[in-house]
């Protein structure tokens, strides 16, 4: 098999969420490294933890355990778009043959009014499999991904201000 060539994958986490949650932040797909870390935003160059740390004015949490309070702390559920893709590394570029997650049951869990997406690739599968399915309309923020270079950290920081 080419190492460069896509490789199935399954998403290997359930979304966080409890019957607090007002909105919900979605990612594509779990990094390579946030698979091996067995959480969201597990590569410590992505910014993800950091902007909303500093949202919130607290401390960048650091264990799993840590960032699964923050987020239910503030009322966020978080999950990504795909359940299944194949992906070439982290990339999103690369993904394929990809099957959504069921955003619409989580939804109905959880009292969720506003969908946010992390980057454009999220907001655009989002769109491609749930307009239209009566879920709400994700804002695209820009992604918090290491790949995005161009945003700094405050620029990222003043850009998801949306969320507050």
């Amino acid at each position: 098999m080419n190492p460069a060539s896509p490789q199935e994958q399954i998403h290997p986490f359930p979304p966080v969420f409890n019957s607090q949650s007002r909105l919900l932040i979605l990612g594509t797909f779990p990094s390579v490294l946030s698979r091996a870390n067995a959480f969201y935003y597990g590569n410590p160059n992505n910014r993800f933890w950091a902007v909303l740390a500093s949202l919130f004015e607290e401390n960048v949490p650091e264990t799993v355990a840590q960032k699964q309070a923050f987020l239910l702390n503030h009322n966020i559920a978080l999950w990504d778009v795909l359940a299944s893709c194949q992906i070439r590394g982290s990339s999103d570029a690369s993904i394929r043959e990809a099957t959504p997650n069921d955003i619409a049951s989580l939804l109905q869990k959880a009292p969720i009014t506003k969908v946010f997406a992390n980057g454009q690739a999220a907001g655009r599968l989002y769109g491609r499999f749930f307009a239209g399915a009566g879920l709400p309309v994700a804002h695209v923020l820009p992604s918090t991904s290491p790949a995005n270079a161009a945003w700094s950290l405050q620029r990222l920081t003043d850009a998801w201000r949306a969320i507050l």
